[in-house]
């Protein structure tokens, strides 16, 4: 498996921030002493703006270069954060590239992207990397491209960009009432939304996660992209759900026994447990 990475992102952070460096650091730490899972290091090659102007507007990308202060009180205005938001898209996209190709690849690079629009950095988000990588993948000729979010939180960022596109279906499992206040239900003839409401069952999360992966498989992608936020787990400080560490490996398994070639990035997920759900779901989806 092949993980895209950049050591770069590690270099922005606010103080009491939940999406902070440690989440991609402690994650690389253990993955470079198991021995679960064959892993290949790669730092992505730089996306051209034209990539990034598929999923936003050139005067979105002119804020994110110049911030004029924070977006909003959870997405703030650092220095450089344009580059490191290119960079993570560049990630979901060579990742996209690899499984096109028949590899399995999974971009562990921040800040997450799921909650930014066409023109709005928001939620720790400012590029919306997979909507990016999901249009680029229809340009480079995959036909029936599928995003399957299970971020506790609902990817309304990537559900703006992507709903009406051709050849591209969105799937998203999430909390609802919660942040952002969206996916109530269905959108529109492609955007697929399941809630889930806090503090439920583990067994009702895992129920609407199987609702989506059915409504995934009638859909019969050629590629799937997985948005992969491991804030439904029962001790992420941020979500309300209660999924444990095998949910995730059975998540894995679960794209791994589909046809289409699958490439993940990852979105949010906050608890200490991070580094072991992400190895979790890595082993899912190669089998180990």
């Amino acid at each position: 498996m092949k993980i895209l990475t950049d050591e770069r992102c590690l270099e922005f952070s606010r103080p009491h921030h939940p999406e902070h460096p440690d989440r991609v650091s402690s994650v690389l730490a253990r993955l470079r002493t198991q021995s679960r899972v064959g892993l290949e290091m790669l730092t992505p090659p730089d996306l051209p703006e034209e990539s990034l102007l598929r999923g936003h507007t050139a005067r979105h990308l002119e804020r994110i270069k110049a911030p004029a202060g924070d977006f909003d009180d959870d997405t703030p205005g650092y220095a450089g954060i344009f580059e490191h938001a290119r960079r993570a898209a560049a990630g979901a996209v060579e990742a996209m590239r690899l499984a096109r190709k028949g590899e399995t690849a999974f971009s562990l690079l921040r800040p997450p992207g799921h909650h930014a629009s066409w023109e709005r950095a928001k939620g720790f988000c400012y590029l919306n990397s997979m909507a990016i990588a999901a249009l680029e993948a229809r340009v480079q000729g995959s036909r029936r491209v599928a995003v399957f979010d299970f971020d506790v939180h609902h990817g309304d960022g990537t559900e703006e960009i992507l709903t009406g596109c051709p050849g591209v279906a969105f799937f998203s499992v999430h909390q609802f009432p919660s942040y952002p206040g969206t996916g109530a239900a269905h959108n529109g003839p492609n955007s697929f939304n399941y809630p889930v409401p806090p503090n439920s069952l583990r067994q009702d999360y895992l129920r609407g996660l199987g609702r989506a992966i059915e409504d995934l498989k009638r859909f019969e992608p050629d590629l799937l992209g997985v948005s992969a936020g491991f804030d439904a787990y029962v001790h992420d400080p941020v979500g309300e759900q209660g999924l444990e560490v095998d949910d995730y490996y059975w998540l894995g398994q679960v794209f791994r026994g589909l046809e289409a070639p699958v490439f993940s990035i990852l979105e949010g997920g906050y608890s200490n447990d991070l580094p072991e759900l992400v190895l979790a779901y890595l082993a899912g989806l190669e089998g180990k």
